[in-house]
């Protein structure tokens, strides 16, 4: 058999995967060769600015030269163990991210959809064995325009015809309530055999959605009063990406099960991660729950760096004062298909007025013509979120080439 012979151009490169890989999904047309800080390449050599941060993947940086080092360093070592065996790096890291997070234990696994799995599988449990729901009866709430991955819970919960339609029967005792209404979650709440309560702090995929202030407080309020766990996905708004550790922070508000992913690892490896105390976590003993390659010593010694990181070198703040810059320059852009700029932190959205002859999409390209990456969410809207590692000039920089798309896109329409 011949050696794999990878492409030399970005159009070989397309082709093939145009050729041979599934359609479940509709890239933009840049082929990625290389990465550092907030820059990518192609294999044209072309620079780029990259604000998806692989949907806040890598809030560090591509390719952080300490979380490198804890890669190499590990993998010469040892990487997996499978959990039949202890491993050195994993009781350290469960410390560690116990400890900065304030919960008494952590179970790992590796993508943001196996942490909300595991999260929702906890709440069952908990409500049989604590709550005293009765068996097959518990409920999980979740908010409408939710999205925590593609598994088959995951699209049982969603309101999406793009993620559900077709795929289904669906997950029994999921019920879906609006988002951001607190009269809404107390209705529901009331039921005796509503378990938890999932919900992101800050809705990303759905577009930046905020909520109100007081709303996390709210639900923080109402679940306790109801004996209801509350579980907090901060998969995408979480570990510095909206300016503070947590997004749940804006409002000093715990969570009963916190689940995160994307950044852990820097972009590196898939980790991910949920945290609670003991009522909740030791509910499930040995053979109930895991997963082969979740907390191998790979991750947690990646993970570890990668949380350390964002400390020492200041990123969460950086991304704070970074964000309040960014949308005070969008504020600025003068273009008739602006309707709205939100976001806390770098992570922020231009909403464009529906009923524009140019779509978010259009725009995108723009973008990409100019050296800024970025991608739509559901048609009208564009997300922007860069690496938290982004300085005040390169978000000056920034605004030039988004200003510019607009304006250029503007007069085509003259």
């Amino acid at each position: 058999m011949k050696p794999i012979q990878f492409p030399k151009t970005s159009e070989q490169a397309i082709e093939l995967e145009s050729n041979f890989g599934a359609k479940n999904y509709a890239p933009l047309s840049v082929v990625v060769s290389k990465a550092k800080g907030i820059w990518v390449e192609d294999l044209e050599g072309h620079s780029y600015m990259d604000f998806l941060s692989a949907y806040s993947a890598v809030n560090q940086g591509h390719c952080h030269p300490k979380i490198i080092q804890a890669l190499v360093d590990q993998a010469q070592r040892v990487t997996l163990t499978s959990r039949a065996f202890y491993n050195d790096k994993l009781g350290a890291y469960e410390s560690y991210m116990c400890s900065y997070f304030g919960y008494d234990r952590l179970l790992p696994m590796n993508t943001g959809v196996e942490a909300g799995e595991t999260a929702v599988k906890l709440a069952r449990r908990w409500g049989y064995r604590v709550k005293g729901i009765p068996e097959n009866k518990a409920k999980v709430l979740f908010a409408a325009g939710n999205f925590w991955g593609r598994t088959m819970s995951a699209i049982s919960s969603s309101t999406d015809p793009s993620s559900f339609a077709e795929f289904g029967p669906f997950m029994p005792g999921f019920t879906t309530i609006p988002y951001n209404d607190l009269v809404a979650l107390e209705t529901e709440l009331k039921d005796p055999n509503t378990a938890a309560f999932m919900v992101e702090p800050i809705q990303g995929e759905a577009g930046i959605i905020i909520p109100d202030p007081g709303y996390l407080a709210g639900v923080r309020e109402l679940c306790s009063k109801y004996q209801v766990l509350f579980l907090a996905d901060e998969v995408q708004t979480g570990l510095g990406r909206t300016g503070k550790r947590l997004a749940c922070d804006y409002e000093s508000v715990k969570p009963d099960l916190l689940i995160l992913g994307k950044a852990l690892s820097g972009g590196v490896l898939p980790v991910s991660a949920v945290l609670a105390n003991n009522e909740v976590m030791l509910q499930i003993g040995p053979g109930e729950h895991g997963s082969t390659f979740g907390g191998n010593p790979l991750a947690c010694a990646v993970a570890a760096v990668a949380i350390q990181v964002l400390e020492e070198e200041g990123m969460i703040e950086n991304a704070l004062q970074r964000g309040i810059q960014f949308r005070a320059g969008l504020e600025q852009i003068q273009s008739p298909s602006i309707g709205e700029i939100r976001g806390k932190g770098l992570l922020n959205a231009i909403e464009m007025h529906a009923d524009h002859p140019y779509s978010a999409s259009d725009i995108c390209y723009r973008f990409k013509k100019l050296g800024l990456l970025a991608k739509p969410t559901h048609g009208h809207i564009i997300r922007l979120a860069p690496p938290l590692v982004i300085t005040e000039a390169e978000i000056e920089q920034a605004l030039e080439r988004i200003s510019e798309a607009f304006h250029a896109a503007d007069l085509s329409l003259a």
